[in-house]
């Protein structure tokens, strides 16, 4: 199974900074010693035509040089630097890469399943970054992947249609603006009723769950919620954003899902996707453990299940 992974996803930050950067360079690690049946591929960068589906002309370039404004640079959280750019870019080019090789290229079958080990970077609007996320890598791929898929499909009047299944304990509120009255593509998100962002906007499915959900009312929310799903729209491609951040020791989570719950979850979104035989690009999205070898055992778990169903695309 291809995961794709940058050196430039661990960006260097200030002392005391509290974004938990290692927890990239952790899960490749134990991937490579522990999963050797995961792939590590190098992740491209996204390309200004490739970002400029989703993104303003102006939030592009102003990321690539620099020139944003003092405030809306604190609303990301991380400082500028060339290498705060690249790793924006190489994260939206690794779910781009992921999606890519799970649908599959003119050349050749779709491998059903692959992940970015970053991404997942839902805050982002089309004009402005923030919560950590300055380019949104699911709706740039979503967007390339009904491009591309257009140009194959020249006879087909419909657009690809692309799930983006949100479970990261935040509400995915740049995600839903910019497919806001989007037909073609379905926003749903299971997200912390009183968490961050405060002001929320409208996704196509919003589940809001009180602070100290725990495995039993999160596991029956997310199945109504894939009913609806099923019931409203009819995916090509699904986008998983798994978040690592309902787990119930995460310091910005305030839910309370174990590493059982949230296992069930990750089996459950990725046997819906196999059931219907729908393509799956995953990436990691939160996680802010108290204990960062706890977040990163979620993520190992996720890609335990998601390696699983890899083979039964690939038998």
């Amino acid at each position: 199974m291809q995961a794709f992974y940058a050196d430039n996803f661990v960006l260097p930050l200030p002392p005391g900074h509290r974004f938990p950067m290692a927890k990239y360079r952790l899960l490749r690690d134990r991937l490579v010693n522990e999963l050797p049946a995961v792939r590590m591929t190098q992740a491209p960068a996204a390309t200004d035509g490739e970002l400029a589906l989703v993104h303003t002309p102006g939030y592009v370039d102003a990321i690539a040089h620099g020139c944003l404004p003092a405030a809306a640079q604190r609303e990301i959280g991380f400082p500028w630097s060339p290498g705060m750019a690249e790793r924006a870019r190489r994260s939206a080019g690794a779910t781009i890469a992921a999606a890519r090789v799970a649908i599959g290229a003119a050349s050749r079958k779709g491998e059903g399943v692959a992940a970015n080990l970053a991404g997942g970077t839902h805050h982002s609007y089309a004009d402005k970054g923030g919560g950590f996320c300055v380019f949104n890598d699911a709706a740039v791929a979503a967007r390339l992947m009904q491009a591309e898929w257009a140009r194959q499909h020249r006879h087909e009047r419909r657009p690809l249609q692309v799930a983006i299944v949100d479970l990261d304990v935040h509400q995915g509120n740049g995600t839903a603006s910019i497919f806001r009255g989007d037909h073609s593509v379905f926003t749903l998100s299971l997200h912390g009723q009183k968490n961050f962002p405060f002001r929320k906007e409208a996704s196509d499915l919003d589940v809001d769950l009180p602070d100290g959900c725990g495995d039993a009312a999160y596991l029956q929310a997310l199945e109504h919620a894939l009913d609806e799903l099923e019931r409203r729209f009819e995916p090509g491609l699904l986008l998983f954003l798994a978040g690592a951040d309902p787990y119930e020791g995460d310091r910005l989570g305030r839910l309370a899902l174990s590493f059982d719950g949230l296992e069930a979850r990750d089996r459950r979104v990725f046997d819906w996707a196999w059931q219907r035989r729908i393509p799956l690009a995953f990436s990691m999205a939160g996680g802010y453990g108290v204990n960062i070898d706890e977040t990163v055992q979620v993520q190992m778990n996720t890609y335990r299940v998601a390696l699983e169903y890899w083979k039964r695309w690939n038998p």
